[in-house]
């Protein structure tokens, strides 16, 4: 089911929530309300990020903010992509990425879904997506 936007929705990253995904990186959610037919947030890696290999059931969107990320299909090789770049990745493809060299990365996610749903192959998913970290 997609949401009907009605009016116009505005978002400030100074203002937004900071979800910990771990050591190495924070998720800043902006149009996340699921009134939405899409959600976006701002995904901040430090050097030695990986995001574990997941998929979604809807097209999602990466768009490179600043420094440089890996980004792969399962069992493909890797494509480099610096600040300016996007990618478009398929519903339900297999992904992951990593941020590459020694300088934070950030990009801003979006997901073509009211609701942000991730399937990781290999660990738990808790409310909107976020991974369940190692305690």
């Amino acid at each position: 089911m997609s949401a009907e936007l009605k009016e116009l929705k505005v978002r400030k990253l100074a203002e937004a929530e900071e979800v910990d995904f771990g050591p190495f990186s924070s998720y800043h959610p902006l149009v996340a309300d699921g009134d939405t037919p899409v959600r976006t947030g701002i995904q901040v890696c430090k050097p030695g990020y990986e995001a574990k290999m997941h998929w979604h059931p809807y097209v999602e969107v990466l768009f490179i903010i600043e420094g440089e990320m890996d980004a792969w299909q399962e069992d493909e090789d890797p494509v480099r992509l610096t600040a300016g770049d996007s990618i478009a990745i398929p519903i339900g493809m297999k992904h992951s990425f990593r941020t590459v060299g020694n300088k934070t990365m950030r990009l801003l996610g979006i997901h073509s879904n009211p609701d942000r749903v991730v399937n990781y192959l290999d660990g738990e998913t808790r409310e909107h997506g976020y991974p369940v970290l190692d305690e």
